[in-house]
């Protein structure tokens, strides 16, 4: 049977990869400063015969592992950062372990150690059966700022694969084939002159009204644009006292759409925004862009296959304790809980999906991953695996909550061997990718990947 070695070593491993797991989820660490992270996970695949670079692409905390030889190249995506101020204990109210302090409210421990695991089982497997292929396991820093991949992208990391995976924690199982957002985003600097507010505000020239202007201006410009473009901004820096002028003042601004290029058109616009404010204002602005992403780009062919994996793979089930635990973080998110309950049609009280989604059950998110960069690359596809609560909001504590417990672990391992299951498949057919190739060809239309990361863009430290 196809899989059981990799199976076989998964569970084998299984102590490991919940270590790591547990390791990174008592630990977490913010964007570019996953050094922990990136060295138990690096350890773990040096013990296993990968051939680890570590600083893939010139990022510091980026891993590449590499074992075997020739066609076909299989990357799989991990990643390694946490969330700022989303720090939980396992417990079924919300109570911080740390003040402020990071957490795995969007599950990346589970994530980068699933990942590693399916690249730990595929290897058993095709050493013991003497098949054909490279793994490549990638340790991918800074996703939740959404330009990890991207740095990583423009150091050549991903250049030789032949088809790639990315998997991630969810409250549903199945194969993501549906849209995604592309995002820019940027900082504004404004700069003015400060005076008393109050004995010579004429004088002044208010940064702040500036930032508060090109905001106007972005509310009016969400008319004119397509209804799948996205606008968000916040306010970092607005001033120290009311009656002092500001002199400097500060937004961050996020664009989303469903193109690239849709994205690049919008941001245009709102770099217009930002000069006209400063022109209104008597100030001056510094933009400092943070980077991008693509839209994802899934990949029929794959998501097929991977959603046949998903269905072969026999799934653990829960302990009354688990389904206790469930039910107590549903009744903490009603209102997600309901929202859940409607998409999937499972009766009210369900703790938790344990089956797979159709694949014409996906549905548009307006949410950003730089994995749309990698899928632009070359075929990919990305999937999910129960492995929290199934009324747990996104980005939440439910999920940090779950992401220490074998609740987690569960959908973690499971994650594993489908992604070892995959690669299998793909060996054994080699028409699988032949078709997929020509999917991706076609998508692309002659477009080629350019990376939203320039090359004047420091590496942040």
């Amino acid at each position: 049977m196809t899989g059981k070695q990799a199976f076989a070593k998964i569970d084998a491993v299984r102590d490991t990869l919940e270590e790591i797991a547990l390791n990174m989820w008592r630990e977490p660490e913010g964007p570019f400063r996953e050094h922990k992270a990136a060295k138990w996970v690096a350890d773990a695949l040096e013990a296993e015969g990968f051939t680890v670079e570590m600083g893939a692409g010139g990022v510091p905390t980026a891993i590449k592992a590499t074992w075997g030889s020739g066609r076909p190249v299989y990357g799989i995506l991990g990643e390694l950062d946490a969330l700022p101020g989303m720090s939980q204990i396992v417990a079924t109210h919300k109570e911080a372990a740390q003040q402020d302090g990071y957490g795995q409210a969007c599950g990346h421990n589970l994530l980068g150690v699933g990942s590693l695991g399916g690249a730990i089982g595929l290897k058993a497997e095709m050493e013991a059966r003497g098949l054909p292929g490279t793994v490549v396991y990638y340790g991918c820093p800074a996703e939740e700022i959404l330009v990890g991949k991207g740095y990583m992208a423009r150091g050549g990391a991903f250049d030789d694969i032949d088809y790639s995976v990315a998997y991630h924690p969810g409250t549903v199982t199945g194969v993501n084939v549906a849209r995604n957002t592309a995002l820019n985003s940027a900082y504004f600097h404004f700069k003015g002159i400060t005076a008393h507010a109050g004995g010579d505000p004429h004088n002044g020239r208010s940064a702040l009204d500036a930032v508060e202007i090109m905001n106007v201006g972005a509310n009016y410009l969400r008319e004119h644009v397509t209804s799948d473009v996205r606008i968000h901004y916040i306010i970092t820096e607005g001033g120290v006292a009311p009656n002092i002028v500001p002199d400097r003042a500060t937004s961050k601004y996020f664009v989303r759409a469903f193109t690239r290029q849709a994205v690049e058109e919008v941001y245009e616009r709102v770099l217009d925004l930002a000069k006209g404010a400063a022109i209104m204002t008597g100030t001056t602005v510094e933009v400092e862009y943070l980077g991008g992403c693509y839209q994802n780009l899934p990949n029929m062919k794959l998501a097929e296959v991977l959603d046949s994996a998903l269905r072969e793979i026999p799934r653990e089930g829960y302990t009354e304790e688990e389904r206790e635990f469930a039910r107590a973080l549903n009744a903490s998110a009603p209102k997600a809980y309901s929202t859940i309950l409607k998409r999937t049609g499972l009766p009210e009280g369900t703790e938790f999906h344990e089956d797979v989604l159709p694949l014409s059950a996906a549905a548009d998110s307006f949410g950003s991953t730089d994995v749309g960069d990698v899928q632009h690359i070359a075929p990919g596809i990305m999937f999910t695996t129960a492995s929290y609560n199934l009324g747990a909001p996104g980005h939440s504590w439910q999920i940090a909550a779950c992401s220490g417990h074998s609740i987690g672990m569960k959908g973690m391992l499971y994650a594993a061997k489908a992604i070892a299951l995959l690669g299998l498949k793909v060996i054994e057919d080699p028409q699988i990718l032949i078709d997929a190739r020509a999917e991706f060809d076609a998508a692309m239309a002659g477009q080629k990947y350019v990376c939203p990361i320039t090359d004047d863009m420091p590496i942040p430290q």
